[in-house]
């Protein structure tokens, strides 16, 4: 088991939809779903996680820092590293995988096996780095089809914002996130509010974040379990759902652009499969 304190569930199912629309909903440019959309994961997980000690976090915001390049407001760099790189990074840490593996499953999103957790973790583990970051979603390719986690490494006075949900969490070293990265989400700080506002990001020697950052992919069975299968987008129309996939988000405040280009959305006709993905 991981070496976690807590474990916060925080609900973000209460979207703050702009009219005309009732609902979000996320189509998928992968053929399997070509014609399919799911509503948003309804839950933010926030572990606080206790397996950094002070000389291997040192280690890896060096080497994450090193490897990336961020100079202005919202710019975001991701890094690509190896478990030998961590490792050498994080000597303190006898298996760092495994302990981030750990933590993940604690929130249940992937079942309850620890090899669900441990062989998502060890597929794929980047650096992500910020100097703030401005309203934003992700969903192309594959990434409707996944959710993020995200480990702090050096996080000072910076929150994680999702505007539509109602959710601000004021963020620090150890910190595990996990979130659905289809609805709009920054970085702020706490004196903005709930906005990302450039200009505090601008100086002073905390303009920077750094994170461990990875995908969970989910599969057609486990996306129902959590509540958010994946159904025909006319379920969705009916149900007057924004596409997320083509929404576009003022970095700012997150507030939704040109309402009335998304309201077609929701039909076949619109459909967009990437034929490249397999």
């Amino acid at each position: 088991m991981a070496s976690i304190s807590a474990h916060r569930l925080i609900a973000a199912g209460m979207h703050r939809v702009p009219k005309p629309f009732r609902a979000f909903a996320v189509r998928s440019d992968e053929p399997r779903h070509a014609f399919d959309a799911r509503a948003p994961y309804g839950q933010v997980h926030l572990v606080h996680t206790t397996f950094l000690d002070a000389g291997s976090l040192a280690g890896l915001v060096a080497q994450g820092y090193a490897r990336v390049n961020i100079e202005v407001f919202s710019d975001i760099d991701y890094a690509t590293t190896t478990q030998d790189d961590l490792a050498s990074a994080a000597p303190g840490v006898t298996d760092l995988v495994g302990e981030i593996a750990g933590a993940l499953q604690v929130t249940g999103v992937l079942g309850d096996e620890f090899a669900c957790y441990r062989d998502s973790v060890a597929t794929r583990i980047d650096y992500l780095a910020s100097c703030g970051a401005g309203f934003h979603n992700d969903v192309s390719r594959h990434w409707s089809g996944c959710l993020f986690w995200l480990l702090a490494l050096d996080v000072v006075d910076v929150e994680f914002v999702m505007p539509h949900a109602g959710v601000r969490l004021a963020l620090a070293p150890g910190d595990l996130l996990v979130f659905d990265q289809t609805m709009a989400h920054g970085l702020c700080r706490p004196a903005d509010h709930g906005e990302a506002v450039a200009t505090s990001f601008e100086a002073g020697p905390h303009r920077h974040q750094l994170f461990l950052t990875g995908e969970m992919l989910l599969t057609d069975t486990q996306w129902a379990a959590l509540g958010a299968p994946w159904l025909p987008v006319e379920e969705h129309d009916r149900r007057g759902a924004l596409d997320l996939m083509v929404a576009e988000f003022d970095e700012r405040s997150g507030v939704i652009k040109r309402l009335h280009a998304l309201r077609d959305g929701m039909k076949r006709s619109t459909c967009h499969v990437d034929e490249s993905t397999g």
